[in-house]
């Protein structure tokens, strides 16, 4: 049975000190100070938006993909890569790790790509347009029911927000975008980020903390009671088809993403937690993501949500001081998935 909704969640972000854009500011002018050195390319369009592309005409990085997964968290995460393997799977290289002090608001408020921004085919100019907008600047507008949720409001004389697309917005979805922001043009920030570049593969895969909030704000579990949080997925190697790279990232989080979550809950919410958030509860769980949405007719609503989880959770209770432990990873799908010879 799902946890019952919570309905103290407001009182608890609601006077948050917290600024999610102004923290990421001092990110954002670190990417652009290391704009060359990360292979970005930094433009500022007529109006004075600025644009950092992050692997469309550019090569991209690692690196840069990194950094961007900071910014997106709005500055209450850290993301790192190690080469500390998972004694399960010893022979993969490269490792992503995420940590936050503040999860609900790096990871909800902040980095969840939930801001839904469209243009039509007349709009855009000739070519429809969609991205699903993630980072600080989803804070001012205020577009999503979460936050009504969360109680949670920024205010800040800028903002920044990051778009997993392969080409700039037209100018009617930018128009939207700082007039539900209440910025003036200079006031914006925007980062392009393709994901079978370099730098989307990498913030992607950065998100499996946040991926592990958001199924618990599925399942409605009180989201005042996450108070840590830390995680860990493998980075895979781009792939050079769009499809392709979002089945690897997903994949990676799905079947390989590790989390742990400290929780203020007894011993029966934290089990409980532990038990149905990995991604094994559903129904699609055990096939590559990009057979999964080709078989869904490239729909992600008729995905079962259960699959969008980490693969393995330990949930532990500050009350008890007890730990839970749900879920598995399944190295072996990863390797198939991406190639891995001897």
């Amino acid at each position: 049975m799902p946890m019952s909704p919570s309905t103290a969640l407001p009182a608890a972000f609601a006077d948050s000190p917290l600024s999610v854009n102004r923290l990421a500011a001092v990110q954002v002018q670190a990417l652009l100070e290391r704009a060359d050195a990360l292979r970005l390319q930094v433009r500022r369009d007529p109006r004075g938006t600025t644009f950092i592309d992050a692997g469309i005409a550019t090569r991209g990085s690692t690196e840069a993909g990194l950094r961007i997964a900071e910014i997106c968290m709005g500055g209450l995460g850290q993301v790192g890569l190690s080469t500390r393997a998972d004694s399960a799977w010893a022979d993969w290289p490269s490792w992503i790790e995420v940590r936050s002090a503040q999860p609900v608001l790096a990871c909800l408020a902040s980095q969840y790509a939930g801001w839904s921004l469209s243009a039509s085919k007349e709009e855009a100019g000739g070519k429809k347009f969609f991205s699903l907008g993630s980072g600080p600047a989803r804070a001012l507008a205020q577009k999503e029911a979460l936050y009504a949720e969360l109680g949670y409001r920024d205010q800040a004389e800028a903002a920044v927000l990051v778009l997993e697309v392969d080409r700039e917005p037209p100018s009617v979805v930018l128009d939207k975008i700082l007039r539900d922001c209440g910025l003036q043009p200079p006031q914006l920030t925007i980062i392009l980020t393709p994901t079978r570049s370099l730098a989307g593969t990498t913030q992607v895969v950065g998100r499996v903390l946040e991926v592990a909030l958001h199924k618990a704000h599925e399942l409605h579990f009180p989201l005042a009671q996450i108070v840590d949080g830390s995680a860990s997925a493998p980075l895979p190697p781009p792939a050079a088809d769009g499809l392709e790279a979002m089945g690897r990232t997903n994949d990676a989080i799905l079947y390989g993403g590790r989390v742990h979550l400290t929780v203020d809950a007894d011993d029966a919410a934290a089990r409980q937690l532990a038990q149905q958030l990995p991604a094994l509860n559903s129904r699609d769980y055990g096939k590559g993501f990009a057979e999964i949405f080709k078989a869904a007719d490239y729909d992600f609503y008729k995905i079962d949500g259960a699959l969008f989880a980490p693969a393995e959770v330990w949930v532990s209770s500050l009350q008890s001081g007890a730990t839970f432990h749900g879920g598995r990873c399944d190295y072996e799908l990863l390797r198939g998935q991406w190639q891995v010879g001897c």
